[in-house]
């Protein structure tokens, strides 16, 4: 049995007689991209580029956040404040911090800031000896910087939005 011998057929070249001679000319771009490679990869790199757009804007968010909270000199600047003196690596600190954040957005009071005093910083470690307080500790300003109260221990979120209600006046 005889196989039939198949012509190579190639979908990017094709010939052009002129005369005598064949021309083959290559109907792709020089770089090797036709349209439908060139749009792929367009779409690709734009949501790469919103990817890294959005992450970008929120990493500057969140720093500029931190950075706000970590500014004890905000004390006394006539909002009440929340100073929680703050051990990143204990979890009992992690656990209160998270209390604390939750029963301050129940609070719906805007004027109340909520800043965080680092031990592990030496102007965290200078506003725990000036209060006298550990870590573990949320201690409560007016907005003179008086201190008014210091709760001590890990407190559920109830119990903290009521002392932050006492703490301003305005039981709901």
């Amino acid at each position: 049995m005889k196989r039939k011998s198949k012509k190579q057929r190639h979908q990017d070249k094709r010939t052009k007689r002129s005369g005598n001679e064949a021309v083959t000319t290559n109907t792709n771009a020089s770089a090797g991209l036709d349209r439908r490679s060139f749009l792929g990869r367009f779409r690709n790199w734009a949501i790469v580029g919103a990817l890294s757009v959005g992450a970008g804007w929120y990493l500057v968010s969140e720093t500029t956040a931190m950075i706000a909270e970590h500014d004890l000199t905000r004390v006394g600047n006539g909002k009440p404040a929340v100073v929680q003196i703050h051990d990143p690596q204990c979890p009992r600190c992690r656990a209160l911090q998270k209390e604390a954040r939750s029963a301050l957005s129940d609070l719906d009071d805007p004027n109340v800031q909520y800043l965080v005093a680092n031990i592990k910083s030496s102007s965290g470690q200078a506003f725990a000896s000036k209060h006298q307080v550990a870590h573990i500790t949320l201690v409560l300003f007016d907005g003179q910087g008086r201190r008014m109260a210091v709760l001590r221990g890990n407190r559920s979120s109830n119990e903290l939005l009521n002392s932050f209600r006492v703490h301003l006046g305005s039981k709901k």
